[in-house]
Order: structure tokens, then sequence, then C-alpha cells
């Protein structure tokens, strides 16, 4: 029996990185966890990570797993998810926006249909799939709702440093922002329906495939995050409630210092 046990999770971009380490720390604290993504063993993307290699590490953990191919830059394919996830499992409880599609380039030299393509994903489809879970969470009257952000989402101080001077996360960062304020107005909105509603973020880089591959950091960098900071954190504030906290843009590390060990109370430092 975990902190968990009951719950439902669905979690966007879980083929590698911080979707599957989220997918696999949710099954190890007992939700039953639907996972999608468009990297599958028949359409393996470019990095390497697939649902099913998640889905077996989830199953390892002990938890039950529904696996989901799909395009979220799709309304229909959205609807679908959440659909087959009620269908498979019976409801939604806790659901995680995960999935990113990022492009590192000086915001002055970014296509538009690269911009399209990295707010459909990162705020177009959370806003999406936050409508089509909230009517059922606000019927049981709980629910978590957790967006995965970043610190880019901060203003660069002035003068700027040489890395920001580069411009190449200055559309990312505008994303990430966009998504915590969709996570701070959505709190508000669902305090008195008993839903949670949180931004998450990595107190640190997290050595991902996509960070590696964009050369952001080393896959053996010893002072980057483990995956499964993050997977621990979403389990805490999958089980919180919004009297507990909602509507904060929270750090993985910070979320772990501040509660205590069964994930039921919260302490003064987060």
């Amino acid at each position: 029996m975990g902190i968990l046990t009951g719950r439902v999770a669905l979690i966007t971009g879980a083929s590698r990185g911080i979707g599957a380490s989220i997918a696999e720390e949710l099954g190890r604290a007992g939700a039953d966890v639907v996972i999608t993504a468009r990297s599958s063993n028949d359409q393996p993307g470019k990095l390497p990570g697939t649902l099913e290699e998640t889905a077996a590490a989830v199953v390892a953990a002990g938890g039950r797993v529904h696996t989901i191919v799909a395009d979220l830059t799709s309304e229909v394919d959205r609807q679908r998810i959440v659909d087959e996830a009620v269908e498979h499992f019976g409801k939604v409880d806790i659901l995680v926006n995960n999935a990113a599609v990022t492009f590192f380039q000086a915001g002055a030299e970014l296509k538009p249909s690269r911009v399209r393509l990295m707010y459909d994903i990162q705020v177009a489809a959370p806003l999406h799939l936050t409508q089509l879970v909230l009517p059922a969470m606000r019927d049981r009257g709980t629910g978590s709702i957790i967006n995965i952000t970043s610190w880019e989402s901060k203003h660069p101080e002035m003068p700027p440093s040489r890395f920001n001077a580069k411009g190449t996360t200055t559309v990312y960062g505008m994303i990430k922002a966009a998504l915590d304020r969709l996570t701070t107005g959505f709190a508000a909105e669902v305090y008195d329906d008993g839903i949670a509603v949180n931004a998450l973020r990595p107190s640190r880089l997290v050595a991902t495939p996509g960070p590696v591959f964009h050369g952001v950091l080393k896959a053996d960098d010893p002072n980057a995050e483990k995956p499964d900071v993050m997977g621990r954190a979403a389990v805490i504030l999958g089980a919180a409630t919004p009297e507990q906290v909602t509507g904060r843009v929270l750090e993985s590390e910070d979320v772990l210092a501040g509660w205590s060990a069964d994930g039921h109370e919260v302490l003064a430092n987060v």
C-alpha cells in the first residue's frame, strides 16, 4: 500500500527522461498509471526511450500501467487519451503535463512553425487536457494537476549573462512562463473544488536524453539532478490537497525537503 493506492495518474511525454521517472515513481507509490507519448517500439523516436520500456519499469516497481501512443498536437488525440484512460482504469485523479518539444535557437531566428509546435505541446495540450479531466475531478471533489516547468521561465537579469544573451532559451522560457501562469490560474479556479494545481521544476539540470542531445550537459555530469528526484516530488504533489499546497511553482528538492516521509504532512519551508 502506497500513498497513491487507489488513484489513477495520467502522464504525458512518458517514454523517456523525467516523464518516465515520474511514471515509475507514481506506480511505486501505488497509483495505476496511464502513460502516453509518440515513441513506441513500433514508432521509435530520435532519442532513446519508448512507452514499452517505461511500462516495464512501472510494472517492475509494482504498479499497473496502460500505454497510449498519441500526438498531443491533435485535439482528437487528447480527447482519446482521456477517454481511454477512463475506460481502462475508471478515472483520472492525477494529471502530469510533462511532454515537451524544444528547439534551442535564438528567439530572433526561430521559425514560426517551431514556435507553434512548442506552444501546442507545452501550453495548448496542458490546457486542453486539464479542461478534459476537471469535470470528473470536480464531481469527486479531489484531484491533482502537476505541470512540469523550468528555471527558464524566470526573467533574465540585466545586463544579461553570456548564456542569456545568446537567446537560445528566449522562446522556451516564454512557453514555460505561460505554463506557470496557467498553473496558478487554474489553482485559483478550482481551489474550492478540492483540486490542487502546481508546477514542478528540477532544482538542478537533469541529464535526460533531451538536454544531453542538445549539449546542455553531459550524461555523466556529477552535478546533475537524478531523474527520480522529480518522480518522488511528483508523488508528494499527487497526494497533496489544496489546503496543503496549490498554485505554486515548486522545485523538486524543496518539495522532498519540505514534506514528511509519508508524503502527508507539509512543512514550513515549502
